[in-house]
């Protein structure tokens, strides 16, 4: 059978997993009768609640009998180590851009990419239905883009499709015809994208995604580059300098069919399969015929820009409300996260009781955080650090973002204000259709941690913001901080409404009333620029003496909602968040307060 291998790259919501479902459904993948949920391919909570796609994943259509692996691939850069391998599998891209919003700065790291290995993208223009779409000016922004990450003119020279994926039908015009749907895209993949490109030789294959499953073990994902591979056939693996990793026995080979994974009898060169069996073999190893000593290239991967301590919970209230608390699991389970994701590097602290993990960015990490607490881990984490490096002249170094900011007007002074605050120079400003403006900037990261609720805050939830790592860049000095001090508890118990009542006018608290809290636990914010400890378990004195005016209830004004993203950002490095199943509580790293002040002395003695 032929076999067309492409990957869809857009931008995070423009629409490419409900294209992907369209196109499912078109060509027959599932039957008249089959209930399917709605965006197949964001199958992890976390995804369908934020409507992101994280990891990577394949599907595969039939049409006019030409199997058609798809591969659906990340677009927030966090998730950028996904994205590079993921374009080493096939041999086309579909570049899909919002008809309103054009192309935005994730799909440029991934054109980028795409271009850069040689692909010749098809480019689709979807939502062209919207009421402010402006087609023929994004085409030409997609051309300039295109031009400025320097395609060669073979690539300039791209198809064009128009459509509504949502409504399920692409056409060459912007207006929708009689009867349309999805063909004219199929027809297009089947004749602008070579077939799948074939090596000589005994198998070889790349490994590009890595899973757990509970009954089949590791299952490694890749392209076939040359042979054939058979069930019970002996294979090695190569590291990225040829070393062997292992050999072993492949127990299964599955290929993707529709939605579903099918074990099949043979994999052949070309096509996308998945390899159960191999128990060490990993992402970017090679898994090969014993007759192959080189490994296949494998893309380098941008560096880790941000890091943070994951620590063993060591409050009072550790292990009351998750079930997997010792350190050995936290270390099991980070180091089973960083074989399937390469981008994120784990490091052992020397007292075996923290984790130092980095990786691209903090959406990245505060996601593994959030699966780690689903999965009924407890933890304390740190405020998120950059990683710097030095160069030959001994000048520190530290990571700059490019960063698109699209806002409407009325709100453009206060985030260009907070942007040069926190060290950013403006690149361009410019309209970009409705009363809005796109400002660029150049930004160091440590600036932007935190600053994405900040920003909703300031433009009312209007604002969308898209960063993209660019370069290291020398230092560019001291930040200004938090501001504020914090309320700490004194003591251990349970918050009463009457004490939080009468601590509202030192500043707002970020706990409810009848929440246990423990001594060293924060419970509200200072408004003066000190921390001060708090007794909130102090109830009103009873008293037999009548008294004219009423007991009223106490009215509370409503608590700050610390999320978790916005708790990693606020706190301060002698702060910790507490994360568990079901709670996010802000700490002192050092609780007993005694403690707490030999070593605030002890710093400023250094100092």
């Amino acid at each position: 059978m032929n076999l067309r291998n492409i990957a869809i790259i857009a931008h995070v919501d423009h629409g490419k997993t409900t294209l992907v479902d369209k196109l499912l459904q078109q060509s027959g993948s599932f039957r008249e009768n089959q209930r399917v949920a709605e965006r197949v391919m964001d199958s992890g909570d976390i995804e369908k609640e934020r409507g992101i796609t994280i990891l990577a994943k394949a599907t595969s259509v039939v049409w006019k009998d030409i199997r058609i692996n798809i591969v659906d691939t990340p677009g927030h850069a966090d998730f950028g180590g996904e994205v590079e391998r993921i374009l080493s599998m096939v041999d086309g891209v579909i570049v899909l851009v919002d008809a309103a919003e054009g192309p935005m700065p994730q799909t440029k790291f991934v054109v980028g990419k795409a271009l850069k290995i040689g692909l010749r993208p098809i480019v689709a223009i979807n939502k062209v239905d919207r009421p402010d779409a402006r087609a023929n000016e994004v085409i030409n922004e997609v051309f300039d883009l295109f031009a400025a990450l320097d395609a060669t003119d073979d690539q300039l020279d791209f198809p064009i499709l128009y459509g509504s994926g949502r409504n399920g039908w692409m056409a060459e015009t912007p207006e929708q015809p009689e009867n349309a749907d999805l063909s004219a895209l199929f027809d297009l993949v089947v004749r602008h994208v070579p077939p799948a490109k074939v090596e000589e030789g005994p198998f070889r294959m790349l490994g590009t995604l890595l899973e757990a499953n509970p009954f089949l073990g590791r299952i490694i994902t890749g392209r076939i580059a040359a042979g054939t591979v058979k069930p019970n056939q002996t294979i090695k693996v190569l590291d990225r300098e040829g070393k062997v990793v292992e050999t072993g026995r492949v127990s299964k080979i599955l290929a993707f069919r529709g939605i579903e994974r099918q074990p099949i009898e043979v994999g052949e060169a070309g096509d996308i399969v998945s390899i159960a069996g191999l128990v060490k073999g990993s992402v970017a190893d090679t898994f090969c015929d014993a007759a192959v000593d080189t490994p296949i290239q494998a893309q380098p991967i941008d560096p880790p820009t941000v890091t943070m301590s994951f620590i063993v919970n060591d409050s009072p209230l550790a292990g009351t409300e998750g079930d997997k608390v010792t350190s050995r699991m936290i270390r099991d389970r980070l180091f089973k996260e960083a074989e399937g994701n390469i981008t994120l590097k784990i490091e052992e602290a020397t007292d075996k009781d923290s984790f130092f993990v980095s990786g691209r960015g903090e959406l990245q990490l505060s996601i593994l955080i959030e699966t780690m607490r689903r999965e009924g881990f407890e933890l304390g984490v740190s405020r998120p650090r950059v990683v710097l490096k030095k160069d030959e002249e001994g000048r520190v170094l530290e990571p700059i973002e490019e960063v698109v900011i699209d806002v409407d007007e009325e709100h453009s002074g206060i985030v260009v204000q907070k942007m040069s605050e926190r060290k950013a120079d403006m690149i361009e400003m410019r309209p970009s259709g409705g009363d809005r403006l796109r400002l660029v900037f150049h930004a160091p990261t440590r600036g932007l941690i935190g600053y994405q609720s900040e920003l909703m805050t300031d433009t009312r939830g209007t604002a969308i913001m898209n960063r993209l790592f660019k370069d290291y860049e020398p230092f560019k000095g001291e930040m200004p901080g938090r501001t504020n001090g914090v309320l700490i508890s004194n003591d251990t118990g349970e918050a009463v409404a009457y004490a939080l009542w009468n601590l509202e006018d030192r500043g707002p608290m970020v706990i409810d009333p009848g929440v246990r809290v423990y001594q060293g636990m924060i419970i509200g914010i200072h408004s003066r620029d000190n921390d001060l400890e708090v007794n909130v378990l102090k109830g009103k004195k009873l008293t037999n003496i009548r008294t004219t005016s009423k007991d009223e209830a106490v009215r509370l004004t409503p608590p700050i909602k610390m999320t978790l993203e916005r708790s990693l950002a606020w706190i301060q490095d002698d702060e910790l968040v507490e994360v568990t199943p079901k709670s996010i509580r802000l700490r002192k790293a050092i609780l007993d307060p005694n403690e707490r002040k030999r070593a605030e002395k002890s710093k400023a003695e250094a100092a």
